[in-house]
């Protein structure tokens, strides 16, 4: 079973830089479980190549800024985008997680993770949460206190390079767990055969 392998797709969106910074830190954490590759696809330019990616991968990680209480319009247009591929149930049984950062602590980032499993379960996907418990210190993994995926805050005053190691942190270990995952669900699978 060791000849196993899974492929990851990141699929975000970013204003500002500050939810690329958590898809590298996410895609590092993927890309360190060995058997698995990872790539990351910026949704607001969404090529036919990329779909044909986005369809191929064995698990989804949505990941968007929370603006006004929800994901980010561009984040929006691509899950809109996606219509024909739940009817067609092309990514039904893949793996899902999401991340998000805002500006304020709470920011209502919960909704946007919520907003990304509603999407997840529409097309049938599994939802893979965030494990840690919360954080009590600054420096602790999971600070914010969130379990449905990896949440980061950094004021919008502040640019990317100013954001909380811990929330990066946090971000790299839903990588590694969501890669994980998608291992463990690919094995089972070819056991099953």
């Amino acid at each position: 079973m060791s000849d196993i392998s899974a492929s990851v797709v990141i699929a975000y969106h970013s204003g500002y830089g500050h939810t690329t910074r958590l898809a590298e830190a996410v895609h590092e954490g993927a890309a360190s479980v060995s058997g698995v590759t990872v790539e990351m696809i910026t949704v607001e330019e969404v090529s036919e190549e990329d779909w044909s990616r986005l369809d191929a991968a064995d698990a989804i990680i949505f990941g968007s800024p929370t603006y006004m209480g929800t994901a980010s319009p561009a984040f929006h247009t691509f899950a809109h985008d996606t219509a024909g591929r739940w009817s067609a149930q092309a990514w039904k049984d893949k793996i899902a997680a999401g991340f998000t950062t805002s500006g304020a602590m709470s920011g209502d980032k919960l909704n946007t993770l919520q907003y990304f499993t509603v999407l997840a379960a529409q097309h049938g996907m599994y939802w893979v949460n965030l494990d840690l418990l919360p954080g009590t210190e600054e420096t602790d993994l999971n600070r914010i206190g969130g379990w449905l995926g990896a949440m980061a805050q950094c004021p919008g005053r502040e640019g990317p390079e100013m954001m909380k190691k811990a929330d990066l942190l946090t971000a790299s270990h839903l990588g590694q767990r969501v890669a994980e995952h998608t291992l463990l669900l690919r094995r089972a699978r070819a056991l099953a055969a």
